[in-house]
């Protein structure tokens, strides 16, 4: 089998490279003295292959940039090994309601950069303690035509997970951990024709489907990271109708 060749789209895309990251923190996997885990070398091999990448020219921000926002990407040890933290956000949000997406928001003035938003934004939606969190890398800011966010994403290591759930449930219906190997499974992936016009990735985990922004970043850390399975590309389906009304909504400060 092979795999469908990805699109570049205005939905912000994940299409080739993303480009250099900076290394925040450690990804060694020198041991811990405080009883958390300590890096493992799968994560600290997908930083270093984020380090190489670079940002395709339809995802760079224009001039004068996008509202600036983070989103962390927090990858845990799990029951079933590797996962990932995503959140669901309320039906009651004017955009993305409904929608699995990381935990993440605008850069607030009180912030001192992407990384302090995209900690804050999980602690607020997710319950998230900073504290267990130990940040690898910052990705470089990619642009989401559709909403006019400049998103930076920031790889962190749950380094001494707690239990999680939604902060406010005006903003967070739900939290889950979600294994890479349901998210790499050939099975649970599809390609979905997106408000836009253009077709991308996503993926059905338990009750929910990821897509959009969230999944073409989920793809490429499915590359990256070496999980990726080969998988029998379908035409691209229609979003559920129920999926796409939430979708089209009117506009709030998430990305």
């Amino acid at each position: 089998m092979t795999r469908p060749a990805r699109e570049n789209t205005a939905d912000g895309a994940l299409s080739g490279a993303v480009g250099p990251v900076s290394a925040v923190g450690s990804a060694s996997g020198s041991a811990s003295t405080d009883g958390a885990a300590e890096v493992p070398p799968w994560l600290a091999a997908l930083a270093e292959s984020a380090a190489r990448m670079t940002v395709p020219s339809p995802l760079r921000p224009p001039p004068g940039g996008g509202r600036p926002s983070a989103v962390l990407i927090l990858f845990g040890d799990g029951p079933d090994g590797p996962d990932l933290l995503l959140v669901q956000r309320s039906l009651s949000l004017r955009r993305h309601a409904g929608q699995p997406a990381f935990p993440g928001g605008a850069i607030d003035e009180s912030d001192s950069g992407p990384v302090a938003a995209a900690l804050r934004e999980a602690a607020e939606e997710a319950q998230v303690d900073p504290s267990g969190v130990q940040v690898l890398a910052v990705l470089p800011e990619l642009y989401i035509t559709r909403s006019g966010f400049s998103v930076t994403p920031v790889l962190a290591w749950w380094r001494r997970p707690a239990p999680v759930a939604p902060g406010d449930l005006t903003e967070t219906a739900a939290v889950a951990r979600v294994p890479v190997a349901e998210l790499a499974d050939p099975a649970n992936r599809a390609t979905l024709r997106y408000p836009s016009g253009h077709a991308g990735p996503a993926f059905r985990v338990g009750s929910m489907l990821v897509w959009g922004f969230t999944a073409m970043v989920v793809d490429r850390l499915l590359a990256m990271g070496g999980w990726e399975r080969p998988w029998a590309g379908e035409p691209p389906q229609e979003l559920p109708p129920e999926v796409l009304r939430a979708a089209t909504g009117g506009l709030d400060r998430s990305p």
